[in-house]
C-alpha cells in the first residue's frame, strides 16, 4: 500500500515537465516597458513605436508605464527591484546609466550588478546650430572666432548635466576654446534663444532640429557623430571638421533585472533582431532621425562602460557637480 511519503515525490515528478515549461514559457502575459520620460518626449515616441512592433513578435500586449523623474533614474530603480520573469523591461536612454551618475548623488542602482542587458535599438545624433546672424559658417570659424573672443560665445542646454551641454563641454576641451553655459529647462526654450539672438548657438537632437535647420531659423555647423546624419546629409560630423576624437552618440535600448534568466533573455534577444529587421520599423526611425542599430546585450554594456568613463572624465574637467 502507498503511503503519503511515497506518493509526494511521484507528484512532483509528474508535475516537473510542466514547471519547468512554466519556467522558460516567455511571455505568458503582457510585458510592462518602463520609459524614465514624460509622455510625447522623444524618449517615450520611440518606445511607443517600438513596442507595437516588439507586441507582435513576442504575441503579448506590451504596455508602457512612465516613470518620470532623475533623468531616468526612478525608473531605472523601478526595473531593478522588478521580478526577473520578462515581465518588466527598462526602455533605456543612454545618459541614464552614463552620464547621471557623474552629476546626481544618492543613485542606489549600479550599472554592473543591477540589470541584464539585452541590446541596442537605435541611435541618435546632436547637431550643432548656431544663429543664422554670425558670421560663422564652419567649426573652422566657430573655433576661430572663440579663440578670438574668449567668453563671448554662449550656448544653450536643457540643463546642467544634459547631453547637449556635454557636447559642448567636450567641444570646448577637444578645442581649448572658452564658451558661457547657459542651462534652461529642456531644449525648446534654448532653441527659441538661438533663433532669436539672446544665445549664440545648441547642441540639439537632429530629429527635433531639423525642421528649423531646413525653414532657415538656425545655421547647422556639424553633426556629432563620426559619420553624416542621413536626415543632413549636407551636414558633416565633427571628425570631418577636424576635431579629432569627437563622437557623440545616444542611443537606446533595452535591459531587465539582473537575475533575468538566460533562456528568457535569448527569446527578447531574438525578439529585437526580428523587430530591428522590420522595413516598416526601419523607416518609422530613419524618419524620426534615428539609425537603426542593433547591437547584443553584450555589446551594449560595454558601450556603457566606454561611454561612462568618457563623461565621467569630461564631467571632472568641466567642474560639474553632482546634484545634492
Amino acid at each position: 500500500m502507498s503511503t503519503p511519503y511515497l506518493r509526494f515525490p511521484a507528484l512532483l515528478l509528474l508535475l516537473a515537465p510542466a514547471l519547468v515549461w512554466a519556467n522558460t514559457h516567455w511571455p505568458d502575459k503582457p510585458v510592462k516597458l518602463v520609459v524614465g520620460y514624460a509622455a510625447g518626449g522623444p524618449v517615450d515616441t520611440a518606445a511607443r513605436q517600438f513596442a507595437k512592433y516588439f507586441g507582435d513578435q513576442i504575441g503579448q500586449p506590451v504596455v508602457i508605464e512612465n516613470k518620470t523623474g532623475a533623468s531616468g533614474i526612478i525608473a531605472a530603480e523601478s526595473v531593478a527591484r522588478a521580478p526577473a520573469d520578462g515581465s518588466v523591461l527598462y526602455f533605456l536612454a543612454s545618459p541614464t546609466l552614463t552620464i547621471t551618475p557623474h552629476i546626481q548623488k544618492g543613485i542606489q542602482i549600479d550599472k554592473d550588478r543591477d540589470f541584464r542587458y539585452l541590446g541596442n535599438l537605435v541611435e541618435y545624433t546632436n547637431v550643432l546650430v548656431v544663429n543664422n546672424k554670425l558670421p560663422i559658417k564652419n567649426i573652422s570659424e566657430l573655433i576661430a572666432y572663440a579663440k578670438a573672443n574668449p567668453g563671448t560665445l554662449s550656448f544653450g542646454s536643457a540643463g546642467v548635466g544634459s547631453s547637449n551641454q556635454l557636447s559642448a563641454e567636450l567641444l570646448r576641451q577637444r578645442t581649448g576654446t572658452q564658451m558661457l553655459h547657459v542651462p534652461y529647462r529642456g531644449n525648446a526654450p534654448a532653441m527659441i534663444d538661438v533663433i532669436g539672438g539672446k544665445i549664440s548657438m545648441m547642441f540639439d537632437i537632429t530629429g527635433t532640429a531639423i525642421n528649423y535647420i531646413h525653414s532657415g531659423k538656425v545655421r547647422a555647423l556639424a553633426v556629432t557623430s563620426k559619420e553624416r546624419n542621413r536626415a543632413l546629409p549636407d551636414v558633416p560630423s565633427m571628425s570631418e571638421a577636424g576635431i579629432a576624437d569627437y563622437d557623440v552618440t545616444g542611443w537606446y535600448g533595452v535591459v531587465g533585472p539582473a537575475k533575468l534568466p538566460d533562456t528568457t533573455a535569448v527569446k527578447i534577444e531574438e525578439a529585437l533582431r526580428a523587430v530591428s529587421a522590420l522595413p516598416e520599423y526601419r523607416k518609422q526611425m530613419e524618419q524620426a532621425g534615428y539609425t537603426v542599430s542593433l547591437r547584443s546585450g553584450t555589446q551594449l554594456k560595454s558601450r556603457i562602460d566606454n561611454e561612462y568613463r568618457l563623461w565621467e572624465e569630461v564631467t571632472a574637467k568641466a567642474g560639474i557637480q553632482a546634484a545634492k
